[in-house]
């Protein structure tokens, strides 16, 4: 609306004056609360710069402080913020690697017997194949146990550390969970697993011959016991036990 003067004249119409502004951020909070916010930011600046130091030293070169320290950055880096650059590796893995099984059983006649070879990789390559939206579990469970077990033991299968005794457990009751809807004709009392590598061909049009025949690496026998055995037949043998 125009407002007068008090000469009569028109006098142009002025908004109001804004509210001055009020504090923002951490000065708007009182003294106390300030503190805490303060320490708070101290808090997880410092865990951002040891997170990022932890992983630098994770994948930089081996130096004088990943030897000393090595254990400590695996122990924080592993398993949630592993660095795998793979992906990005000049010569990719050009092998096909599958994990098998074969098991001996007790049938209830008292017998004892042995099984094939199960073939655990080719089972999870074909519930994948065809599958728009193939299950995590089936296509990594199994080979990242695998890599796990591999890399905390030695070439004569024995652990290197604690991490190495967990793989075996960990490898012994995926297998046996793999075992379970199969039917092997009565309890398995022992497993043995074994690795096959093949080399992938050398596609057509190349000149390079590769080796394609398969190679084997044995694993000594491991005794199954109740710990290893998925919900109710870790029970059902606790209760044979008893």
């Amino acid at each position: 609306m125009d407002a007068y003067d008090d000469a009569g004249g028109l006098e142009e119409a002025r908004a109001p004056e804004p509210d001055a502004p009020s504090g923002a951020g951490i000065a708007s909070l009182s003294l106390p609360y300030q503190v805490v916010a303060a320490v708070a930011l101290a808090v997880v600046g410092v865990l951002a710069c040891a997170h990022l130091a932890m992983v630098f030293l994770h994948v930089a070169p081996s130096n004088t402080l990943t030897k000393r320290h090595g254990e400590a950055v695996d122990d924080w880096v592993y398993p949630e913020f592993e660095q795998n650059w793979k992906l990005f590796a000049p010569n990719p893995l050009q092998q096909n690697v599958a994990v098998q099984v074969r098991a001996q059983v007790a049938p209830a006649d008292g017998s004892r017997r042995t099984t094939g070879w199960i073939d655990l990789s080719a089972q999870d390559a074909e519930a994948i194949r065809g599958s728009l939206v193939p299950s995590h579990t089936e296509q990594n469970e199994l080979r990242r146990a695998w890599d796990f077990y591999l890399n905390s033991h030695t070439d004569d299968h024995r652990p290197n550390g604690l991490r190495g005794t967990l793989s075996e457990s960990y490898v012994r009751r995926i297998v046996m969970l793999r075992l379970e809807g199969q039917r092997l004709g009565g309890t398995v009392e022992r497993i043995q697993l074994r690795q096959t590598v093949r080399a992938v061909p050398a596609p057509p049009w190349s000149t390079e011959r590769t080796d394609t025949a398969p190679a084997h690496r044995e694993l000594p026998w491991w005794r199954v016991g109740p710990a290893d055995l998925p919900g109710a037949a870790q029970e059902n043998r606790t209760e044979e036990a008893r």
